[in-house]
């Protein structure tokens, strides 16, 4: 299976920085995604391991809708490094009425150690062109347990703001921890 490569609601589907990319979901991408989303499980909104039946059945039934809708909640990316996928990621949770999205962004676990802020901020730019430049959103934020101090601090370097702290408001590895809201507005 094959995914388009282009989503028809944007102008522009996929936006570039030097070497990196930031194209519409590639269906061969999501063994690498899964592998990524089960090696960083503690810090997702994720209940359980995904199988690759699991996958391959959540691609074909929702991922691969979202490029017929005309308002879909969601709008996924690959994020590349020299045509090759290092992550993935995009706006969820769209709000098509009051104008704002989540930012939802994961990369290859082993760049962790050595390119997390230079992806988290490259990923940021990119992504702040399809949210405020083709879809006209007001509104974007990173809903995060709190639990990578080091992400935090390149939001801010991004000039995200802390929009909110929910306290003790996720029940993870048997105790309660807080969620921290970052945010940006068109024209920051």
């Amino acid at each position: 299976m094959k995914f388009p490569k282009a989503y028809p609601f944007l102008e522009k589907s996929s936006i570039f920085f030097e070497d990196f990319a930031l194209v519409p979901i590639r269906y061969e991408d999501r063994v690498d995604i899964m592998k990524w989303r089960n090696e960083q499980i503690y810090h997702l909104r994720q209940s359980e391991p995904l199988t690759k039946k699991n996958q391959d059945k959540y691609f074909k039934s929702v991922v691969a809708k979202l490029f017929i809708q005309e308002k879909p909640d969601q709008i996924l990316f690959s994020f590349l490094k020299d045509d090759i996928c290092i992550g993935y990621g995009g706006l969820v949770h769209i709000n098509w009425i009051d104008k704002h999205a989540e930012i939802s962004f994961i990369m290859d676990t082993s760049l962790e150690k050595i390119d997390f802020h230079k992806n988290w901020s490259i990923f940021l730019s990119l992504i702040e062109e399809v949210a405020f430049k083709e879809l006209f959103l007001h509104k974007i934020f990173v809903y995060a347990f709190d639990l990578r101090p080091h992400l935090y601090e390149t939001l801010k370097k991004s000039n995200y703001f802390l929009d909110a702290r929910l306290i003790d408001h996720c029940y993870i590895d048997g105790s309660f921890k807080d969620v921290v809201i970052y945010s940006k507005l068109s024209g920051q």
